[in-house]
């Protein structure tokens, strides 16, 4: 089984030896993968809908793997037992989808070990949520991949951060920003270059109305937490 570059990512950041929870599982090339490669011992492939969870059988029973791999109809983690499994991974998925999987099964996500979230939109909203939620962002990746930026992280359910998050840390991500990832560093050169380019074309425009003058001062803030990003890569430590 081959992945995507994104997907090869996500299952990277899975533990080896931990039982997974594949959440939005599609065609269950995750757990596939990681089984087979011998990161995990089995896995629970979950989807809502009926026609994901028959393509993922449909792989699994391809591979081999029906006594390794179940698939279960669920929405989120609503059909999985506390302590079923050690792992979960929910990858592409809005970042607000991914907090109300969290928010509606409290207790089986702090039964957890880890949490591997890769959500396509709000990242920042689902590291507040973790933050605030108890749980600890231990690692996090980002990838680009057909044009496009995919960040990504692991969170440790039941273990507080010590230190207060910065706001460009919940954008960007601590961990991208204390290791200076590369990845990272791209986006931030895009986004800044993007907004900059805006903000001046907004000023060369001689009458502004009220909302051209608001966009402008939500485009000057923006900038400016992608500054204190950037300013990250160069800093000699990793904070002050």
């Amino acid at each position: 089984m081959e992945l995507s570059k994104r997907l090869e990512a996500v299952a990277s950041l899975v533990t080896k030896g931990m039982r997974l929870a594949d959440v939005g599982t599609d065609h269950g090339y995750i757990p596939i993968f990681l089984v087979e490669k011998g990161v995990i011992p089995s896995a629970i492939a979950m989807d809502i809908n009926d026609g994901p969870l028959m393509r993922a059988r449909e792989h699994i029973q391809e591979h081999g793997l029906c006594s390794k791999i179940k698939t279960r109809k669920s929405d989120g983690l609503k059909e999985l037992d506390v302590k079923e499994t050690e792992s979960m991974v929910a990858a592409g998925m809005g970042g607000a989808l991914i907090i109300k999987i969290l928010s509606d099964s409290p207790e089986v996500a702090a039964s957890l070990k880890e949490c591997i979230l890769q959500p396509q939109s709000e990242i920042g909203k689902v590291r507040r949520f973790l933050i605030k939620n108890g749980f600890f962002i231990d690692e996090e990746n980002m990838v680009y991949e057909d044009g496009k930026y995919y960040p990504m992280l692991r969170a440790i359910p039941g273990k507080k951060e010590t230190q207060p998050y910065r706001e460009e840390e919940y954008l960007f991500g601590r961990c991208l920003l204390e290791k200076k990832d590369q990845v990272l560093w791209s986006f931030l050169e895009r986004e800044w270059a993007k907004k900059t380019r805006i903000r001046e074309e907004l000023f060369e425009i001689a009458e502004k109305p009220d909302r051209i003058r608001e966009r402008i001062r939500n485009l000057e803030e923006e900038i400016t937490i992608l500054e204190k990003a950037k300013s990250a890569f160069s800093a000699k430590g990793t904070r002050e």
